[in-house]
């Protein structure tokens, strides 16, 4: 069985799978019990799973877990805490942007690693950061002032 170690949350990690192409996302789930990211579509189109690797988003059901090898993964539970939440968090509780909860894990991932990139993000870099983000029930708008929030812009 192959084996890989990474960095997940900030912690060392190694993981065994029966195959080299066994997507990140399974083993996050399965073997590491960290379920914010979601299964939706399979196919990377939903942004469900989104995850950061090494800061940069993902969509951790099209990446293999041998890709991932030796390096950072940060998945929503690695981002701050009931107590303490992140920036970007904080900003989606405050603007209610979460209505089902299914896809809003990957849109807070994709927030953060456009935010990393781009501090003072636009309404047009947000939108099309989040375009590939699916939500279902129709929080685009909320989810849109929460980004903008955390840009410290007013919504």
């Amino acid at each position: 069985m192959p084996t890989y170690s990474f960095f997940v949350n900030g912690s060392a990690r190694t993981v065994q799978t029966r195959t080299d192409d066994q997507p990140l996302l399974y083993v996050l789930r399965n073997q590491l019990g960290l379920t914010g990211a979601k299964f939706g579509c399979g196919l990377g189109q939903c942004g469900a799973c989104t995850v950061l690797v090494d800061g940069e988003a993902v969509r951790s059901c099209m990446m293999p877990v041998a890709a991932a090898n030796g390096r950072g993964v940060t998945t929503i539970e690695g981002l701050g805490s009931p107590d303490q939440p992140h920036p970007v968090q904080a900003a989606f509780i405050t603007e209610q942007a979460a209505q089902c909860g299914y896809c809003a894990s990957g849109v807070v991932m994709a927030t953060v690693a456009l935010l990393a990139r781009k501090p003072k993000a636009t309404r047009a870099e947000v939108q099309a950061a989040l375009a590939g983000n699916l939500c279902r029930c129709g929080t685009h708008q909320r989810i849109l002032r929460a980004a903008l929030r955390a840009t410290g812009t007013s919504p």
